[in-house]
């Protein structure tokens, strides 16, 4: 059964421009203004966007301006005869969440919320509390047209799994809005380019801006099973070390394995994709090399992709003589544009001579590939295309002895 949309702890009205949506998070805010000790925050990416004529404030003023609601513009908060307050802020950068830390809000509201990255929401549910007796029901609401860099994490969230996780999405439509001039707004919207258009006008979710270099259907069938005839092997990865929090939007480390078989056909068998320390990820690393040793006998030819200058020879030769010093690994040093190297791959996917896996990277995966150069990340495009072009070079490291392996790191 699905919830109420007023006492659901968390739901978007989103879709097509001109619903209303702002005036309904201002209306939702000021539900239960009468309240005493109740507090709303309404979220804007940046204080332009909350300004402008028409958005969150401006409405607020022409709503409340005329009555004994008082305006304090040091803090942007109304209050109103009971105390209750309705505060409205921005999250331009990951250290304004700052601003919030200690906050008690019984309401939180983001207005767009597909131009916020996932860490900033969520982190916010972190100020959602009330005392013991305050009568009011803790909301999370959100309200956005479709596109914009938060447009996957926001479709995921509400479109694709929200009712399993009891989260409401209601579809919002320009009739929604008694308001407005449908016809001459239409035309306006006629305007625009086709997705766009069809992101503004039909509230379309699954209309985004697609890269030229990948498609998922490239990749059909996907395999139930991994084959087990290869002539070579190589695990990529493309490392990062910022571990995740509050406002940062950390890049992510990406394991890639793929093999090459008799046939000539490239397989990818198994992505690994997380977000960590450093110590993290040579963890990680370790345990992951290990895993591929034990089911390819020790035929996993290990590959890390070098950062320019001391600091990226230094993190190789870590690993080589430390982390994985009994395992065939090398630093591959990146050369030319992220389009630039992989395109060898595209141009391979595109001939149906590259397969996948079946596995739960399945969906992030293929997002992220379909949206490459355009989308918000690319580190399993890097790996991926590393792998490629590991395998489709002569490079192969067979070392016979760990003293051999140690000399190969000035090959990369």
């Amino acid at each position: 059964m699905t919830p109420s949309f007023e006492t659901v702890r968390e739901a978007l009205y989103g879709g097509a421009a001109g619903g209303g949506k702002s005036e309904a998070l201002l209306m939702a805010a000021a539900q239960y203004a009468e309240v005493p000790g109740y507090s709303a925050l309404l979220l804007r990416r940046t204080f332009p966007d909350l300004a402008q004529p028409g958005a969150l404030l401006d409405r607020s003023h022409e709503w409340w301006d005329q009555t004994e609601a008082r305006w304090t513009e040091d803090s942007k908060a109304w209050r109103f005869p009971s105390g209750a307050i309705i505060k409205f802020g921005h999250l331009e950068h990951p250290s304004a969440l700052r601003n919030y830390m200690g906050a008690e809000y019984q309401f939180i509201g983001f207005d767009e919320a597909t131009q916020f990255p996932l860490e900033m929401y969520t982190y916010l549910f972190s100020r959602l509390r009330k005392q013991i007796g305050l009568q009011v029901p803790l909301r999370f609401r959100a309200a956005s047209n479709p596109g914009g860099v938060g447009h996957e994490w926001v479709k995921q969230r509400f479109l694709i799994e929200g009712e399993d996780r009891g989260r409401v999405f209601v579809a919002a439509k320009v009739s929604d809005n008694p308001s407005i001039d449908e016809g001459e707004y239409t035309e306006s919207l006629n305007e625009l380019d086709p997705i766009t258009r069809a992101q503004l006008l039909e509230g379309n979710w699954d209309a985004v801006v697609q890269g030229t270099s990948f498609r998922r259907s490239w990749f059909d069938p996907v395999l139930d099973e991994k084959p087990r005839e290869f002539e070579r092997l190589v695990r990529y990865w493309d490392t990062a070390s910022t571990a995740p929090a509050p406002g940062v939007r950390a890049d992510w480390t990406v394991g890639v394995l793929m093999g090459r078989m008799p046939n000539k056909r490239f397989v990818i068998l198994d992505i690994v994709r997380f977000q960590g320390t450093a110590n993290d990820v040579q963890a990680m690393i370790r345990v992951v090399s290990r895993t591929d040793r034990v089911q390819y006998d020790d035929r996993v030819e290990i590959c890390i992709e070098q950062e320019p200058g001391g600091a990226g020879k230094g993190m190789i030769d870590q690993y080589v003589t430390k982390i994985l010093a009994d395992y065939y690994v090398r630093g591959v040093r990146s050369t030319g544009s992220k389009v630039v190297r992989a395109a060898p791959l595209s141009a391979q996917c595109q001939a149906h001579n590259v397969s996948i896996v079946s596995g739960t990277y399945l969906s992030n995966f293929f997002n992220e590939l379909e949206a490459f150069p355009f989308g918000a990340h690319d580190d399993q495009v890097d790996a991926v295309a590393g792998a490629y072009n590991e395998l489709a070079s002569g490079n192969e490291l067979r070392p016979a002895s760990r003293v051999l392996q140690r000399l190969f790191r000035y090959r990369s």
